[in-house]
């Protein structure tokens, strides 16, 4: 009955339900996918996981870009008919928090976790395996990215970084200085990087460990530039977030009249850091950094800055020079082409992972060489058989911008497997 005793028929109940839920199913998707007929298939459950807010460093672009990816894939009918629902995760930067970003994933029955970062990989690694649900595309952090048989890593991680920053060094470098978190994971930074320095002949770093959420390094700095050595000498810094910090106390240094170099590798020194830091004024003018991918100008990466700039909807957590970023829209390509192969109605984390093992291949336009996980791929040395990307790009910055040293992508496989193993 209505306020003045007129009866609704169910026509019109059933019509004022349905406009009801039309705002809803535009927020949470209601399992309807525009440009879909006939009905779509199951959603797709996946989490990205990410720091925030957080004294280290923070990711918050990496969770943001898997939004706009999601949206952007569901405005077109989803992967393989399937709509995409991206769950997000603040992982804290801590062991806790990561391994509850990881039992969420578990319980709300994600497919997978893409395009995430974490350093506590024993943390979320061990319920991950336990529920069978692969890790795509890592930000390359931890080791257990590198060993687990449930982690599908699209780059190199810091490995390759700092393995492929030892080579680019060691052309223009006599002595090096590596600056880098006194931690279990910058523990194994020094060896990687003398790999990569000893296979161009040159002496091992001097190796300089500093807090890693310190607000300023000046004794860590005047370390770094005495044992640079008296001339021709390079101080690379691996310090995450923090290595503006480090790089600020180095310029503030009194100048004693040497000519020293500075370096980083991607994901502690990028094109937003350069801006932000003063572009051709910047403490990183000159420096060389080593990268995984093309420089961020690269064509290459149009499609990305397409679907944020038509699906973000000016989210400013989400910089497409970010390292983070295009990780996740990387490790996203490979969630995308694993579904599309299964062509099946009911998707679940292990046939992900067995399309996977079984050897599809990830074609990501040229942002990397082409992927695949099969047992041939691998690196297989014993600290990181699972690397199937052990390429880098050797790049330099100049008038304020991230530019190409060389062409192409450079092998640091030699080095790898001459690196000692921990």
């Amino acid at each position: 009955m209505t306020g003045n005793g007129r009866r609704r028929s169910p026509y019109s109940l059933l019509r004022r339900a349905a406009t009801a839920l039309v705002p809803a199913c535009l927020l949470v998707g209601c399992g309807v996918i525009p440009g879909a007929t006939g009905g779509a298939r199951d959603p797709l459950t996946v989490m990205t996981w990410a720091p925030d807010d957080t004294r280290a460093t923070n990711m918050p672009g990496m969770p943001a870009m898997a939004q706009a990816y999601a949206r952007w894939v569901n405005a077109d009918g989803g992967i393989d008919g399937h709509p995409l629902r991206v769950l997000t995760c603040n992982e804290r930067n801590t062991p806790a928090g990561a391994a509850a970003c990881a039992r969420r994933a578990v319980a709300e029955g994600a497919v997978a976790v893409v395009g995430s970062y974490s350093q506590n990989g024993r943390a979320f690694m061990a319920p991950l395996e336990a529920a069978g649900i692969p890790y795509i595309g890592g930000y390359g952090v931890s080791a257990d990215e590198f060993t687990s048989y449930l982690s599908y890593p699209v780059n190199g991680g810091q490995p390759v970084l700092l393995a492929g920053n030892g080579m680019q060094l060691a052309a223009v470098c006599r002595q090096v200085s590596l600056v880098r978190p006194d931690t279990v994971t910058g523990d194994d930074l020094p060896h990687l990087l003398n790999a990569g320095l000893a296979g161009r002949g040159r002496r091992p770093a001097a190796d300089i460990k500093a807090v890693e959420d310190a607000g300023q390094y000046t004794e860590e700095a005047r370390q770094a530039r005495r044992r640079a050595g008296e001339e021709g000498g390079c101080v690379s810094a691996a310090l995450g977030e923090r290595t503006a910090n480090f790089f600020d106390s180095f310029r503030r240094l009194p100048d004693d009249g040497r000519s020293v170099k500075v370096s980083s590798v991607l994901g502690s020194v990028d094109q937003p850091l350069v801006d932000r830091t003063g572009g051709p004024n910047s403490p990183f003018e000159g420096a060389y950094i080593t990268g995984w991918y093309p420089v961020a100008d690269d064509a290459r990466w149009d499609t990305m800055k397409k679907v944020i700039r038509e699906h973000a909807f000016g989210d400013n957590r989400i910089d497409p020079a970010d390292a983070g970023v295009q990780t996740t829209w990387i490790a996203y390509t490979v969630l995308r082409r694993a579904v599309e192969s299964l062509h099946r109605d009911d998707i679940t984390a292990i046939r992900v992972s067995h399309a996977l093992d079984r050897g599809v291949r990830v074609d990501t336009g040229g942002l990397t060489p082409p992927l695949r996980w099969r047992y041939e791929d691998m690196l297989g040395t014993p600290s990181f058989p699972r690397i199937v990307n052990r390429n880098v790009t050797f790049q330099v910055v100049r008038e304020g911008r991230l530019l190409s040293q060389r062409d192409g992508f450079v092998d640091t496989g030699p080095a790898l497997h001459a690196a000692p193993v921990r």
